[in-house]
């Protein structure tokens, strides 16, 4: 049991299938583990620097689905600061939610909160604070990420951890208007191929939400999610608000959706604030 960080609840593990009902772990299982607490090595900087200028932590996890994420980062990290810190987990579907609940009670982990919420609902909920801290979206499919960085846009948030999945909508667009646009620009040749369409709009898709993070003052970083064994989507974005000049991003983002035929995607890429 070497593997397991000092801490840990045994019992959380078991919920999370990582440990059986007995304590043991298989092959699959510790890699799962593994990959988990990759995870966390990412996040967990980002919540010392937060608590180093002696805030509560208010994190959000949109489309949390199972609250597999927020359960870890409360037992390694929220359980034992003694403040008013917490974990909301938002999922809309309610069976989730209500799991969440049961599973938190049992453990007796206090500082989470699941809501059934959309996120036009979220926004504007008064069981969410106004300031957010740090706003994760893992596996969020197709839209439901940019729904998360609209959320944290709007709340403020120091930190955005994303794990885009699933993304299709670009993708379309791109498909529909490869016709008109093939005779008059060779980079159309990008996305030429279904294939190619679907892989490129996946890959632009992330490049324009790096640019609309930056367009919003935020440093991005991105790198690879090591190992995550639940999608092939493997592609960690990361960003700081650090006020940065915002003229630039938000030139590049506009010519960007000029130059891919992309012009009906703006209301998407140019968050109102």
């Amino acid at each position: 049991m070497h593997e397991i960080k000092p801490g840990q609840s045994i019992d959380l593990l078991k919920e999370l299938h990582i440990l059986t009902r007995d304590g043991k772990m298989n092959q699959d299982s510790r890699r799962k583990l593994k990959q988990v607490y990759h995870l966390y090595q990412f996040i967990e900087p980002l919540l010392q620097e937060i608590k180093q200028s002696h805030q509560d932590i208010q994190l959000v996890d949109h489309g949390a689905g199972k609250s597999y994420l927020g359960f870890i980062l409360y037992d390694l990290f929220f359980k034992t600061l003694n403040d008013a810190s917490r974990i909301y987990g938002i999922e809309t579907r309610d069976d989730l939610v209500k799991h969440s609940q049961e599973l938190a009670s049992r453990l007796n982990f206090p500082g989470m909160s699941f809501l059934n919420l959309s996120v036009e609902q979220s926004i504007a909920s008064e069981t969410l604070p106004a300031k957010v801290n740090v706003v994760t979206a893992l596996h969020a499919c197709n839209t439901a990420t940019d729904d998360a960085i609209r959320f944290a846009l709007k709340k403020n948030a120091q930190f955005i951890v994303l794990v885009p999945c699933c993304q299709a909508e670009v993708a379309a667009v791109l498909r529909k208007n490869k016709g008109k646009d093939l005779a008059k620009n060779v980079l159309t040749e990008l996305w030429r191929h279904p294939i190619h369409t679907r892989e490129f709009g996946s890959h632009i898709t992330n490049v324009l939400r790096c640019l609309q993070l930056e367009a919003h003052g935020y440093q991005v970083t991105v790198t690879e999610l090591v190992g995550w064994e639940h999608s092939m989507k493997n592609e960690l974005i990361i960003a700081n608000f650090k006020n940065l000049p915002c003229n630039r991003p938000t030139e590049r983002l506009k010519e960007m959706l000029q130059t891919l035929g992309l012009e009906e995607m703006n209301g998407r890429f140019f968050t109102r604030m």
